[in-house]
């Protein structure tokens, strides 16, 4: 970004950080043989929608991609909106490293397609003596735990545990104030 935009108020927003996707998949390992933590089966990416012929291009070669690997591994998908007008692809699989894989075919396609800007998040969900979610925030290229606590309340001294448990497993972001609560998620 210049000087000159910056002046006129224009700002470029980040392209999304795919790179450190895939260290969910060992961090999951130490999740359930340390913590006791299991994938639940689901995952999901956020993506903040645009209207543009180019972008429902994009969206539907991903849903052709999600069909054809949806014979191959089993996996299920379903595509929503939530009460903030994101689209979510909702992914479910008892693999786990279907799910992983499907989250990076997603957010690779999208990337590709001039869409990368658009990525939010992705979504991993975990059981065990609470729900966790890992975020991965597509910008800062880095994950975070949320566990919620009941109502619109999080538990975030258990999110600061596993903070400190697994910041050598995967990438962590570390400002705190960056690890966004995401109420009414549609997984």
């Amino acid at each position: 970004m210049g000087f000159l935009d910056a002046l006129l108020g224009k700002t470029k927003l980040p392209e999304a950080k795919t790179d450190k996707l895939f260290a969910i998949s060992t961090a999951a390992i130490t999740l359930e043989t340390t913590l006791g933590y299991r994938p639940d089966g689901a995952a999901a990416v956020c993506i903040k929608p645009v209207d543009s012929s180019r972008y429902d291009a994009a969206r539907a070669e991903v849903e052709e991609l999600l069909k054809l690997s949806m014979k191959d591994t089993g996996t299920n998908y379903s595509i929503q909106k939530d009460e903030y007008h994101y689209v979510w692809v909702i992914l479910s699989d008892p693999d786990f490293e279907d799910l992983v894989t499907g989250v990076q075919m997603v957010s690779q396609i999208l990337t590709e397609q001039g869409f990368g800007t658009q990525l939010l998040a992705a979504v991993y969900r975990f059981k065990g003596e609470a729900t966790l979610y890992w975020i991965y925030n597509f910008k800062q290229g880095a994950y975070y735990p949320f566990v919620p606590d009941g109502g619109r309340e999080r538990d975030t001294s258990r999110e600061l545990r596993l903070k400190a448990i697994m910041a050598k497993e995967m990438p962590i972001e570390k400002d705190e104030s960056r690890w966004y609560p995401m109420w009414g998620m549609p997984i």
